[in-house]
């Protein structure tokens, strides 16, 4: 091809692409952790939630973390730990929703919803039976999530807020003992945990 003024050699440089606006859902990776963590740190006030999460990992403890991505982005994350039902029998194993949390930029879009769905249908897949969570009851409602569903439980953070969801045969009364990790809470981190989405 012969060009009448020949071109800078900017022309031929790959271009980046520009961000698709396609979120994709998949498992959290380690790679990911600074960007979870980020987007922790910019979704909760204080560091609790991110130090939860850290500790959770390194402790072991998490079952299932799912990641929303744009363009390699993470925006969007929820993760479910163990959580153990005691109740004078062997203990019951079961999960707990903490955190959820979605740029700003990116809520009202439905991430939070497909992130929470897709983490059940996997748990269900998994064999799990029983999830908690204390959240936003007008939320987290949504999800099948209800407070008469845990108010047999015994637990420091038994409220209006404490919910659960079966899916499958588990039980309605025991405590509810947390991992180690929750300890980094404090009690208001607490009660603001899972409201970011």
């Amino acid at each position: 091809m012969s060009w009448i003024k020949n071109p800078s050699a900017r022309l031929f440089e790959a271009q980046p692409e520009p961000p698709s606006g396609i979120v994709t859902l998949r498992e959290e990776e380690d790679g990911d952790q600074g960007q979870v963590r980020g987007l922790i740190e910019a979704s909760f006030p204080g560091t609790g939630e991110a130090l939860l999460v850290d500790r959770l990992r390194s402790d072991g403890d998490i079952v299932l973390s799912l990641v929303a991505e744009d363009s390699g982005v993470v925006v969007g994350y929820v993760s479910f730990s163990r959580l153990t039902v005691v109740d004078g029998a062997a203990p019951f194993r079961a999960v707990a929703l903490a955190p959820l949390a979605v740029y700003p930029e990116y809520q009202q879009q439905g991430i939070a919803t497909r992130l929470i769905r897709e983490a059940h249908a996997c748990l269900a897949a998994l064999g799990e039976t029983l999830s908690v969570v204390l959240g936003e009851p007008g939320y987290y409602g949504r999800f099948g999530y209800h407070h008469r569903r845990a108010a047999g439980f015994e637990s420091d953070y038994q409220s209006p807020y404490l919910m659960a969801l079966s899916f499958g045969s588990a039980p309605s009364g025991g405590r509810l003992v947390y991992p180690a990790a929750f300890n980094v809470l404090s009690d208001d981190a607490t009660h603001q945990t899972d409201h970011r989405v």
